[in-house]
């Protein structure tokens, strides 16, 4: 669709300079076959400037889904930690307000609850890449639908151009096993 803008943009310009350079202005059609290209001229720039407008719409709708998909994985990931802490500050005062309990058990259990706490960050990080693998995953399988090659999808959407390419292809296929074909 860029390709054509182009071309559209450079036949517009052709148009409207060939009678300007091309034609003698003595001759009596000069008049007739100037206004034709110019029409044409006009026509072609009306066209690109369509696809121009196509383009920037669809580049707007892309970054749109984009700051969704971020937005949700982001909200996910705060709710999950506020849940976290709720619950381990509900636990923290269920332990402190018993009574008949020993404070170094009491210490001991909060310890735990803690020592849980990071290991519930260390899944929340591997949660993000989840989350951008599956955006990633996204992407690949739309460019696979649009009947793009396995090139193209190396090196445009992995961005793993040159000496890259074999790891591109490699995390390709980890995509495919982990989210894909089954």
């Amino acid at each position: 669709m860029l390709l054509k803008m182009w071309i559209l943009s450079g036949t517009a310009i052709a148009l409207w300079l060939t009678p300007l350079t091309a034609l003698d202005k003595k001759v009596s059609w000069h008049k007739a076959i100037q206004g034709l290209s110019l029409c044409g001229a006009v026509a072609c720039a009306v066209g690109a400037g369509d696809i121009a407008r196509k383009l920037a719409e669809e580049n707007e709708i892309e970054e749109w889904k984009t700051r969704a998909i971020k937005a949700d994985v982001a909200d996910e990931i705060a709710v999950s930690a506020y849940v976290s802490q709720q619950s381990r500050q509900q636990e923290a005062e269920t332990l402190l307000a018993s009574p008949g309990e020993d404070v170094e058990e009491a210490r001991k259990a909060l310890e735990a609850i803690y020592s849980n706490d990071l290991q519930e960050a260390a899944t929340t990080t591997a949660s993000e890449n989840d989350a951008s693998d599956l955006q990633l995953w996204w992407k690949v399988s739309a460019a696979e639908v649009e009947g793009k090659t396995l090139t193209w999808i190396v090196e445009n959407i992995l961005n793993m151009k040159g000496r890259k390419f074999t790891e591109g292809k490699a995390r390709l296929i980890e995509l495919k096993k982990k989210f894909g074909e089954d």
